[in-house]
């Protein structure tokens, strides 16, 4: 199944699950997906779903249908297209591509860990008492995809050891402690280097992570949010 992320200015507003043949998209309340601002025209756009494929069109709005940064009338979407209306974005998301290109791309599983030297890391950081006892109850947690092509995913953080990176560039764990969630670099190879928070490298030690702060790891930007 396929969904519309409406965002604005990079903050995520709604989620649209793309289940019907017809979404119009526009100003006034009898829309599928309604923007009240004044640079979305009345009935703006429409999307329509046919079998396993989904066209936009422009209707004839004021201050036209754009798609990856290009004014369209007529548009075949793929994953990942961004639709601006207004000063509003809606990325087109194809759910199970996304989801399992994500976690191929990013999310180290278990098996594939660099097992010594992330217990190096965790044992070096002082964590291994946290990961080893379970982590109490905390704040619900998440990390939220800022570019590239899977910007929008979300990843709850809900195990005591999170892995993530590309192993061979750059891996990160994140680790859920009584005191809350900390960032912890694992391995990096060639001009790598450390991960970023708000654009400072983390350095050899665990760094506390605080809400709506910036990770930048293995060329990916990531937003923390908890709550």
């Amino acid at each position: 199944m396929a969904r519309l992320i409406l965002s604005l200015d990079g903050q995520v507003m709604a989620e649209y699950n793309m289940n019907k043949e017809r979404y119009t998209i526009g100003r006034l309340p009898d829309n599928d997906i309604r923007i009240d601002n004044p640079a979305v025209s009345g009935h703006h756009s429409l999307i329509i779903n046919i079998l396993n494929d989904s066209f936009l069109e422009d209707l004839n709005s004021t201050n036209g249908t754009y798609v990856n940064g290009k004014l369209i009338k007529k548009h075949a979407l793929q994953h990942g297209d961004v639709i601006t209306v207004g000063h509003h974005q809606l990325r087109f998301v194809e759910e199970d591509t996304q989801q399992d290109e994500f976690e191929k791309t990013m999310v180290i599983q278990p098996s594939a860990r660099p097992v010594e030297k992330l217990r190096a890391s965790v044992e070096t950081t002082g964590s291994r008492r946290s990961i080893a006892s379970g982590a109490p109850a905390l704040k619900k947690a998440r990390l939220q995809v800022l570019s590239g092509a899977f910007a929008g995913r979300e990843l709850e953080l809900t195990k005591t050891l999170t892995t993530l990176g590309r192993p061979g560039v750059q891996v990160a764990a994140i680790t859920r402690r009584s005191e809350g969630f900390f960032i912890v670099h694992v391995d990096s190879e060639g001009d790598s280097g450390f991960p970023l928070v708000n654009g400072s490298p983390i350095g050899a030690a665990a760094r506390k992570l605080a809400d709506n702060d910036v990770i930048q790891l293995a060329g990916v930007k990531m937003g923390f949010f908890e709550g």
